[in-house]
C-alpha cells in the first residue's frame, strides 16, 4: 500500500524524492571536491619535492647546513631499494644560495639530482617547459588570419604564461576539442620552446620558470651561484642554462636550480655526500609508509635518520587541517540548507494529506497502521533520491576525476598569487559516499517525527474539515 500511495500523485512523490536527491548531490559533490583538492595539494608538494621517505643526516633536518651531509653509500642503497615498498633511491644534494644574472639577484634553492632516477619521484623530464606565450610569439598569433578571433583575444591575457603540454595551452585559448585539428598545431609552431638536458659530469643547469622570468634568464644564458659549502669553504660556480622547467608549486617554481648531482657537490666542496636520499614506494599508504619505515631503520648506521612525509610537512598538514575544519563547518552549513529543504518538502506533503488522514481515520483505520504506512513511504521516497542522487553524483565526480576544474584569467592569477596551481580536482569514489548517504538517510528520518507527530496528534473532525 505504501508503494502504491507514492505513485497517486507522481508530482509530490517525486518533488519530494528530488529535494532528497540535490541534498545528496550536493553533499557527495562539495565533500569529492574539498578531499580532491587537499589531496591533490599534498601529492603536489610530497612528489614535487619531500618524497614520502627520506634517509638524511640526523641533524639536517633542524639545521639545513651542508655541513650536515653524509657519505653517499651505493652498499646501503642497495639494501634499501631491496625493501618491498621500495621501488628507486633517489640521492640529491640541496642547499641555498644566492643566483645573478646581471643586475638581477635572487636567493634560490640548489637541488643536486639524478636526472634519470630523480623521474622516480618528482618525474621533473615531464614538467619541462614545452610553449611559452611570449610577446614575439603573441605577435604571430595576432597577425596569423586562419587563426580564430577569440584566440587573437585571449593570447595576450596569457602572456609570457609557459605549458608543459598542449592540453594547457588549449584550454587557455578557449580552442574546443572539435577546433584542436585545425587550430592547434598552428599555435604550437608559434609557441614551441626548445628545452635541453642536463646529465651527470657536464656543469649544465635547469631552472624554474618563474625564477627564469624574474632573472631575465633564457636557453644558453649564464647563471652564477655563490653561496657557503662545506666546512665554510667558498662555494661559487657559473653555469649555462640547458633548461626550465614549470613547478606545480608556484611559490618553489620561483627559486628552483637544478644541477647535476656530481656538478652540485663539487659546487659545494662536499665529495660524495647528499643532504637526502629520498625513497620512491609502491604503496604510499600511512600503514604501508609507516612499516617501510620501521624495516629501514635497521638498515641505516648511526647518525643517519628515517623521516616520513608528515613529520617533513608539518606546518603544510597543519594548515590543510585548519582548511578542512573550516570546510567541515561550510559543509555544516550546507546540510543544515539541505535539512530545511528537506522538512519543507515533508510539512508540505503532511498539509496536503491531512484530509486524507483524516478519512482513513474515520473509516477505521488505526493511527499506528496509517503511521506505518508513511514510515515505509517516507522511507522508499528516501532510498529513491538517495541512490538517484548518488548515481548522479558518480557520473559527475567521475568525469571530473579524469577533467578537473582548470581556472583561468583572473581567478588563475588569484590562485598563483596565494602560491597554489590554479586546479580543482575531485576524490574518486570512497568511504566519504557512504557518510554522506548516512547524513542525508539520517535527516530523512528524522523528518518522518512530523507526519508521525500530527497522524498521532490527530483530531478526525478537524482533519475532515481540512
Amino acid at each position: 500500500m505504501a508503494w502504491r500511495n507514492l505513485w497517486r500523485n507522481k508530482r509530490r512523490t517525486l518533488i519530494t524524492a528530488a529535494s532528497i536527491l540535490f541534498a545528496v548531490l550536493f553533499a557527495l559533490f562539495f565533500r569529492s571536491l574539498q578531499l580532491g583538492s587537499y589531496d591533490y595539494m599534498f601529492r603536489n608538494v610530497i612528489e614535487s619535492y619531500t618524497g614520502y621517505i627520506q634517509v638524511q643526516h640526523k641533524d639536517f633536518w633542524d639545521e639545513k647546513i651542508v655541513d650536515n651531509s653524509f657519505p653517499y653509500d651505493r652498499q646501503q642503497e642497495e639494501k634499501i631499494v631491496a625493501d618491498e615498498n621500495v621501488v628507486a633511491a633517489i640521492p640529491r644534494f640541496e642547499s641555498f644560495a644566492l643566483a645573478s644574472n646581471g643586475p638581477q639577484t635572487k636567493g634560490v634553492m640548489v637541488m643536486g639530482i639524478d636526472p634519470e632516477k630523480e623521474n622516480y619521484l618528482s618525474k621533473v623530464t615531464d614538467k619541462m617547459v614545452k610553449y611559452r606565450l611570449t610577446p614575439e610569439n603573441i605577435e604571430k598569433i595576432v597577425q596569423d588570419s586562419a587563426l580564430p578571433e577569440k584566440v587573437k583575444e585571449l593570447a595576450p591575457l596569457f602572456e609570457n604564461n609557459a605549458y608543459t603540454n598542449a592540453a594547457r595551452l588549449q584550454l587557455d585559448m578557449g580552442i574546443k576539442d572539435k577546433e584542436a585539428p585545425a587550430v592547434m598545431p598552428a599555435i604550437e609552431r608559434y609557441t614551441a620552446f626548445r628545452n635541453g638536458s642536463i646529465r651527470m659530469g657536464e656543469p649544465g643547469v635547469w631552472v624554474g620558470d618563474k625564477l627564469s622570468q624574474y632573472l631575465e634568464l633564457e636557453i644558453g644564458d649564464t647563471i652564477v651561484l655563490i653561496s657557503q659549502g662545506y666546512h665554510a669553504t667558498t662555494a661559487a660556480g657559473k653555469y649555462e642554462i640547458k633548461g626550465i622547467v614549470k613547478i606545480p608549486l608556484p611559490d618553489l617554481d620561483n627559486k628552483i636550480v637544478y644541477l647535476p648531482l656530481d656538478v652540485c657537490q663539487d659546487l659545494y666542496n662536499a665529495g660524495n655526500n647528499l643532504t637526502s636520499l629520498a625513497l620512491a614506494v609502491d604503496d604510499n599508504q600511512d600503514k604501508a609508509i609507516d612499516e617501510t619505515v620501521q624495516r629501514i631503520n635497521v638498515m641505516i648506521p648511526k647518525g643517519e635518520q628515517v623521516m616520513e612525509w608528515r613529520a617533513m610537512n608539518e606546518v603544510i598538514i597543519s594548515q590543510m587541517d585548519a582548511d578542512n575544519k573550516s570546510g567541515m563547518i561550510m559543509i555544516g552549513i550546507l546540510y543544515l540548507v539541505i535539512a530545511f529543504g528537506v522538512f519543507g518538502t515533508v510539512l508540505m506533503l503532511t498539509s496536503e494529506r491531512r484530509r486524507e488522514f483524516g478519512v482513513l481515520v474515520a473509516i477505521g483505520m488505526q493511527k499506528r497502521k496509517l503511521a506505518a504506512i508513511i514510515t515505509q513511504e517516507m522511507i522508499l521516497i528516501g532510498l529513491l533520491g538517495i541512490l538517484a542522487g548518488t548515481a548522479i553524483a558518480t557520473v559527475v565526480i567521475l568525469y571530473g576525476v579524469e577533467h578537473p576544474i582548470i581556472f583561468r584569467g583572473e581567478m588563475a592569477k588569484i590562485y598563483e598569487d596565494y602560491g597554489l596551481e590554479p586546479k580543482m580536482v575531485f576524490w574518486s569514489i570512497d568511504t566519504y559516499y557512504i557518510w554522506q548517504m548516512a547524513i542525508v538517510g539520517l535527516m530523512v528520518l528524522l523528518s518522518i517525527s512530523y507526519p508521525l507527530r500530527k497522524i498521532f496528534g490527530m483530531k478526525v473532525v478537524n482533519a475532515l474539515r481540512a
